[in-house]
């Protein structure tokens, strides 16, 4: 939730002169002096029933801000609203819709706040004051940035920094660009954008945005392989990221110094500072940094050798990465639902003007039945035509859509989501028909190092490579998915656990045999495969998933590019 204001100052002590300059000062400490917005505020509250209808409204306005800024979304959620209704002020009804739109999307109600999106987004050319307009575009950057919009987000980015009102800083402005570039995989640590927005921020006094932006360079240094500078910029900044208390700068912090740590080897200080980052959760939270940091305890406890820890910090790990994924589906589906109304309303409106323009044209050509008969069914066509043409192309959309949501956007095989659900429904019907199954979980060994020597290019070569060999060896009934990065999952139906092994094996053999070959570059690699039978471990797919990763652990344990079953004995390598 940010926003930003700025106004000459008024002073806070004593009969307030000027209440409207009080009020527009008061809203500018929002962020950047909040102790002292709150003062304000209940000073100006003393003398509210002295105040004129617009400048009362002004006020209601920044209690639904304090209100949502406090964490209280439905109280703030009904101050808005009634904002938006009553007011008669179309610069603060724009103000309110725009920060109504962040209080939909903070509480997931993803398509009400896309939709109030396309609103506003549609009133721009109307909205003349300035800050309301900035305050808008910024928001709608925000917002298309969430639904994965990244040149949407930039372009609204690029405009509010372009029209900042006169005495206002473009710090937010270019931090939006800047997280909508990242979120985009379009930038690295070195890029110039990164340090001038920084400067900026940090020019004007607004400190919690410029820390946000140090935290997006502490990613990019750990996305570079560079822990040690990640490490020294979190030493910079940490004293003034815990005096602004702000809950998500101090998670990710942590986070980043766990990861750091653990690639440098100091597991015990990741293990503190991802036990702290956990420490800090919420009831039934659930972001991106808290998975990163289950999945650097799991690091950690798997670098010790603790099996146990380490599988039950990986389970928690799924489970975060299962809701964020679940999260940015919702995000991505309510994005495209809402541009689909829009889509409908514009040709319910194309539709009722073709109507409109045939009736006049029945009325002007009374005298020649004939010919407006002919013109009537031809312009009647021609609108049946535009109507099956819009409609085919959003049914197309749709399966486009349904399509992407179930499949994997690199190798086109299975996401993780899709493929644990058809593997439930799989495993329900085999287990009726007392029919047995294997789960294989497949990981390519060392695949950070292809990543790191030869880029991520050669990376995502090697994985749709190795979905090309695996396809060659499953059969049409076995179900064949990517679970993240490097992993892959397959269930073998109707498989007995001996034929199983072989089955893995056989791909384990393929990946082995097949090396990558581009541009002059041969990129040999390996993988290592744990399964999970039925006849051992049931029908249940938690149960399989377990055992198939605790044999994969094994698997990893013994040395890598070998198959390891679900009992200790059974274990296939390379002779």
């Amino acid at each position: 939730m940010l926003f930003c204001a700025s106004v000459s100052p008024v002073g806070a002590v004593g009969t307030i002169a000027d209440p409207a300059a009080f009020l527009a000062q008061t809203e500018s400490l929002g962020i950047r002096d909040h102790a002292r917005f709150v003062q304000q505020l209940a000073q100006i509250h003393r003398e509210a029933p002295a105040l004129s209808p617009a400048d009362q409204w002004r006020l209601r306005y920044l209690d639904a801000w304090e209100t949502m800024f406090g964490g209280d979304y439905p109280r703030s959620e009904a101050q808005l609203r009634e904002i938006i209704a009553h007011s008669g002020d179309s610069s603060l009804k724009a103000k309110a819709s725009a920060l109504l739109m962040s209080n939909l999307g903070l509480n997931r109600r993803y398509e009400e706040a896309f939709a109030l999106a396309n609103s506003l987004a549609s009133s721009l050319p109307d909205i003349a004051d300035p800050a309301a307009r900035s305050m808008v575009l910024l928001n709608l950057s925000q917002a298309a940035n969430g639904a994965g919009q990244i040149a949407l987000a930039t372009q609204y980015a690029d405009i509010a920094e372009a029209s900042v009102p006169s005495g206002e800083s473009p710090c937010r402005a270019q931090v939006l660009r800047i997280a909508a570039l990242q979120n985009g995989k379009r930038l690295t640590s070195s890029d110039p954008d990164v340090a001038q927005t920084i400067q900026t921020c940090v020019e004007a006094g607004q400190r919690v945005y410029a820390n946000a932006v140090r935290l997006i360079l502490g990613d990019l240094y750990l996305g570079e392989n560079q822990p040690r500078k990640a490490l020294a910029l979190l030493g910079q900044i940490d004293q003034d990221i815990q005096a602004s208390h702000y809950h998500l700068h101090m998670v990710s912090g942590l986070v980043q110094r766990a990861k750091a740590l653990v690639a440098l080897g100091n597991y015990d200080d990741a293990r503190k500072a991802g036990l702290a980052a956990i420490a800090m959760r919420g009831p039934g939270e659930t972001n991106e940094w808290l998975r990163d940091a289950y999945e650097t305890l799991y690091k950690v406890e798997k670098a010790h050798g603790d099996a146990v820890s380490a599988l039950s910090y990986y389970e928690q790990y799924v489970a975060q990465d299962r809701s964020n994924l679940d999260d940015i589906t919702a995000r991505g589906l309510a994005f495209e639902l809402s541009q689909q109304h829009t889509l409908l309303q514009k040709l319910e409106t194309e539709r009722l003007s073709k109507q409109n323009s045939i009736l006049r044209l029945q009325k002007s050509l009374e005298t020649k039945a004939v010919e407006t008969g002919r013109l009537y069914i031809v312009l009647l066509l021609m609108f049946l035509a535009s109507v099956v043409f819009w409609l085919v192309r959003l049914k197309l959309s749709q399966l486009r859509f349904k399509k992407l949501s179930c499949h994997d956007g690199l190798t086109g095989i299975y996401n993780r989501q899709h493929f644990m659900s058809e593997a439930d429904r799989v495993l329900g019907s085999l287990e009726k028909r007392h029919e047995s199954a294997c789960l294989v979980f497949i990981d390519l060994d060392h695949f950070k190092e292809v990543n790191d020597n030869h880029g991520h290019a050669m990376g995502d070569l090697v994985l749709m490579h190795t979905v090309a060999i695996c396809r060659q060896q499953l059969r049409p009934t076995d179900l064949f998915g990517r679970l993240g990065g490097e992993e892959f999952g397959v269930l073998l139906a109707d498989c007995p656990r001996a034929q199983g092994l072989v089955i893995a094996d056989r791909i384990r053999m393929a990946i082995e045999a097949s090396p990558v070959v581009d541009e002059g570059r041969v990129v040999s690699f390996s993988a290592s495969a744990g399964l999970a039978s039925t006849s051992k471990s049931g029908h249940e797919l938690q149960r399989l998933c377990r055992d198939a990763d605790v044999a994969l652990y094994r698997a990893k344990r013994a040395g890598r590019n070998r198959v390891m079953g679900d009992i200790e004995e059974s274990s296939l390598a390379p002779s």
